[in-house]
């Protein structure tokens, strides 16, 4: 034992770094049974890695299915040893014995492959599978005569392996070595000198085998050699060499050949038997052969991936001892038997979707144990993903990007890798690779609609929710959080913001005041959807808010014009035909649609039977003849109503005054209107003289100034209505229904006095012939007078009022 261990010190110094810089490959040569811990390379120098980089790179060793011998010092950047090495168990016989590593990096991904040579130390002495070996040679053996030996096995290979052998003593037999093709020797036993029975019956030797490592080790077997009488011929075989092939798997009892071998002797001394010889392998528990016949069959489970060919050893003997030997060479076919397996080295759980394509998701080793086509693999995947299997080296395959990707089509993608060797028939493995398409903000919110169009009622309540917009974006998470902004832009010179808010949330809009539909019947505005991405995309949207319209303005009388001064009367000669147009009352409704459509009734009248109202277009017209018992005041009560839900109404007085000449009609509406105003004039002094004479003043003063704020507000009223303004000109008033009545055209001056009791006279010119405009404080009377000029060339009177 001790000369083992020196024998492994005087063989560190052996160890040999070589680093290929091709490929990322590095070779190393180590001896076998080197001590835990022991040293093989600083991986990182030769890889010109920085020791950083194993360490966030993950650096790890990976082996496939094999022991772990080596490990990884990702502090120091150095191979050591793991697991002590025994060359011969991990590589047999075969030459050169190399442990194959790959060692794999993350962000970004690399691997590289190392190779570290096992060199072989002398740790194995020869053996000889038996201990000794019996011969019964007859007496009548020629000179020459060759006996078989046993072969010594070492384990070692190379210089270590078995190099001479020694036949001790050298009386009777010297030893003979014949060189095999495999490399291997013959080992014969050659008689040099004729026994004698007589003289001796047995003979013992001592067969030692040597190696030539350093110090030399050996291994003995010890040679019984009994003497009999003579048999003169040894057996012969046929063949020196048989050749036999046979697939692997091959069931037992499968026949691979016959040997065959002559005696020239008869008797018991030309009866042979076959046996197999091997000692040292496992070709005996393979191999059977029968004695008597010399047919050679399987006995056990041949796998090409194990040996690819045996060397079946067999002798011949006759009942004399003597013996020849032959070798039959199995040649073994490979089957595809054996399916790729997959082994994932380095492996992506996500990659973003704006990856560049190329990049590296996986790393998979795929090893098939098989030979030729049956150990070629090749990888493949789905063609209607956007990834590709590409070889980067012999058994390593990369799964790589091979288009744009988009998370908003696959979010996810279950790649399904199968490998398949090129055997006949082919055979394949599978894996599935499950990867998770990262988002980034590649997408603007996108509205539901190019533009909205939304009503409300005006007189809202302020804060009122009228409709909402509403915005997708196709991206994930942060990405996809839409916020809604109000754009700053003005509505008639005032900011939008002070019409309508936005929710920044939910895309609610909401009317901040009350809307008028007098004063704006629709106004615009645009909202912008922003995601919650960075940098941010946006988009735009117009939206269009109608104010609908409530009947929330009554009607407004334009005509006739209802002073508190004077009276205006509609002149209707007594010869006025049926449908005689009187007057015409005009009235405007400010709302729009069904509320401003307007109806007219009459609602009071001094003659019903004599008047009547048109509903659509408010002509008051009469009904029947005019005779002379109707009276000359008429006073008709018009009520002109919208097609509002409720309707809102306006109330006019007509005053309607039945004549054929303007003094008849005077001396009616002047004698009322004086009296009632000379009465009513008399009462107030007379109660004013006996309650108030001390607060005359402070009274008269209070009396002024109620009248003067009353007709400014009327004529505020009249002054900021947003009516339209109607001119009317009863002068000039055509009866559009074409009734005649209305034919001539006449002028008339009115003389009135200051006082009812003078007769000086102050004359005007009224400009209607049907119209009395009637002043309570004058009591004149008036005279009829035929204007020789016609009206249209006159310029209008000051007094003039219009009538549509």
């Amino acid at each position: 034992m001790s000369d083992r261990t020196m024998a492994r010190q005087i063989l560190l110094f052996i160890l040999v770094l070589s680093l290929d810089s091709m490929h990322g490959q590095v070779s190393y040569s180590i001896p076998e049974e080197m001590l835990k811990g022991s040293l093989v390379g600083n991986i990182a120098q030769d890889l010109g890695l920085d020791v950083n980089r194993l360490k966030s790179g993950k650096a790890r060793i990976y082996t496939g299915d094999s022991t772990e011998y080596i490990e990884l010092n990702k502090e120091r950047g150095v191979l050591l040893i793991k697991e002590r090495i025994d060359r011969e168990a991990l590589c047999g016989q075969t030459t050169p014995c190399a442990l194959h590593l790959q060692i794999t990096l993350e962000d970004p991904i690399e691997f590289f492959s190392v190779t570290i040579e096992i060199n072989d130390i002398n740790d194995n002495a020869p053996t000889f599978k038996k201990d000794e070996m019996i011969f019964k040679i007859s007496e009548s053996a020629v000179v020459g005569a060759k006996f078989v030996l046993e072969r010594a096995m070492d384990l070692d290979n190379g210089v270590n392996g078995i190099q001479s052998y020694i036949l001790i003593p050298k009386d009777n037999f010297i030893l003979k070595l014949l060189n095999q093709p495999d490399g291997g020797k013959k080992v014969e036993m050659v008689l040099q000198k004729s026994l004698d029975r007589e003289s001796q019956e047995y003979l013992s030797l001592t067969l030692t085998a040597i190696d030539g490592g350093e110090p030399k080790l050996s291994g003995t077997m010890q040679i019984k050699i009994t003497v009999l009488d003579a048999n003169d011929n040894a057996p012969v075989f046929t063949q020196e060499i048989y050749k036999a092939l046979t697939k692997e798997n091959a069931p037992r009892g499968t026949v691979l050949s016959t040997v065959s071998a002559t005696d020239a002797d008869q008797g018991s001394n030309g009866r042979m038997s076959y046996s197999i010889t091997n000692t040292l392998d496992d070709v005996s528990d393979m191999f059977e052969i029968n004695e008597e016949s010399g047919v050679v069959s399987l006995s056990g489970n041949i796998d090409y991936e194990r040996a690819r060919q045996y060397e079946i050893h067999v002798q011949a003997s006759d009942d004399g001892g003597l013996t020849d030997s032959c070798k039959i060479l199995v040649e073994v076919v490979d089957m595809n038997d054996n399916s790729p397996t997959i082994n994932i080295m380095s492996k992506t759980n996500s990659v973003s979707e704006n990856a560049k394509s190329g990049t590296v998701v996986t790393i998979i080793n795929v090893q098939d144990p098989d030979s030729g086509e049956n150990g070629k693999v090749i990888c493949a995947i789905d063609d209607d993903i956007p990834f590709m299997m590409k070889s980067s080296s012999n058994h390593f395959f990369s799964l790589v990007t091979d288009n744009e990707l988009d998370r908003e089509r696959a979010s996810e993608y279950n790649i399904s890798v199968t490998c398949s060797d090129e055997g006949v028939p082919s055979l394949s493995s599978s894996v599935t690779l499950t990867l998770q398409i990262s988002d980034v903000n590649d997408n603007a919110p996108v509205f539901e609609k190019s533009s909205y169009q939304a009503y409300i009622i005006e007189n809202n309540t302020p804060g009122l929710s009228i409709f909402t917009v509403k915005a997708r974006d196709a991206d994930w998470n942060q990405n996809a959080r839409v916020s809604y902004i109000l754009e700053d832009s003005s509505v008639n010179g005032v900011s939008v913001s002070s019409y309508v808010s936005v929710s920044a949330d939910s895309g609610v809009v909401h009317a901040v005041r009350s809307f008028d539909y007098e004063q704006i019947k629709d106004f615009q505005f645009r909202v912008k959807a922003q995601d919650g991405g960075s940098p941010p995309h946006c988009s735009n949207v117009t939206v269009k808010i109608m104010i609908q319209d409530q009947n929330d303005n009554a009607p407004q009388v334009l005509y006739p014009v209802q002073t508190g001064g004077s009276l205006v009367a509609e002149m209707v000669p007594r010869s006025a035909d049926v449908g005689y147009l009187v007057t015409k009352v005009v009235a405007v409704d400010v709302d729009s649609g069904q509320n401003a459509w307007l109806s007219y009734k009459l609602q009071k009248a001094t003659d019903r039977a004599l008047f009547e109202v048109g509903l659509q277009n408010g002509e008051i017209r009469t009904v029947r003849q005019v005779t002379d018992k109707d009276a000359v005041k008429q006073r008709l009560t018009v009520v002109v109503e919208d097609n509002g839900q409720p309707s809102r109404s306006a109330t006019v007085n007509v005053n309607v005054a039945v004549a054929d000449s303007f003094p008849e009609v005077l001396s009616e509406f002047t004698d009322f209107t004086y009296d009632k105003e000379y009465n009513d004039n008399l009462t107030f002094y007379l109660v004013l003289a006996l309650a108030v004479v001390s607060f005359l003043f402070i009274t008269c003063l209070v009396v002024i100034i109620s009248v003067k704020i009353y007709r400014w507000r009327q004529s505020r009223i009249l002054y900021h209505s947003n009516l339209p303004v109607i001119p009317y000109y009863p002068p000039r008033y055509a009866d559009t229904l074409g009734t005649g009545t209305l034919q001539h055209v006449y002028n008339y001056e009115v003389c009135r006095t200051t006082d009812s009791r003078k007769s000086d006279c102050k004359f005007a010119i009224p400009g209607s012939q049907n119209v009395l405009i009637m002043d309570p404080s004058l009591t004149g009377t008036m005279q009829r007078i035929q204007s020789e000029k016609n009206l249209l060339d006159e310029p209008d009177s000051p007094l003039e009022v219009s009538v549509l």
